[in-house]
């Protein structure tokens, strides 16, 4: 799987490190293409994350501070922090992501199978795909 692409509607994943197998630190590539549809705010129950910008900007929220990332800036987000991300901006943003451990691959395969159905995507079959692997969506303001 390393180094394939998989696409979640718009966003394009390419793993480069999956850790899930060995519950390590797993690594992936990130594409965001402006206005591209993303993941509602939602914490990790076991896992730690650093995003790293490598082209365009990203705009990172945890625990309500936001900050619109450039290349070379990079924010993380502790277990159990609600977050989310988005592009603001008018090109592609790219950012390497470190997750640890992991939730590998196999999570974002998953996730592309709802999304990617045809359709607006099924909410339940979203929740219950980010509930197996410790994914827990933010409730509404």
């Amino acid at each position: 799987m390393n180094g394939n692409v998989i696409n979640v509607g718009r966003i394009e994943i390419r793993y480069l490190v999956d850790g899930a197998e060995t519950d390590g630190l797993g690594v992936f590539e990130m594409t965001v293409p402006p206005d591209a549809h993303v993941p509602p705010p939602h914490s990790h129950t076991n896992n730690e994350e650093c995003v790293y910008v490598l082209e365009g900007v990203l705009r990172y929220t945890v625990d309500g501070h936001s900050r619109d990332l450039k290349p070379g800036e990079w924010m993380s987000t502790p277990r159990g922090s609600v977050h989310q991300f988005g592009n603001p901006g008018h090109a592609p943003a790219r950012a390497l992501v470190i997750l640890t451990p992991d939730i590998g691959a196999q999570y974002f395969l998953d996730v592309a199978a709802v999304a990617n159905a045809g359709g607006p995507p099924d909410r339940a079959k979203l929740l219950a795909v980010m509930s197996r692997y410790g994914l827990v969506p933010a409730a509404p303001h």
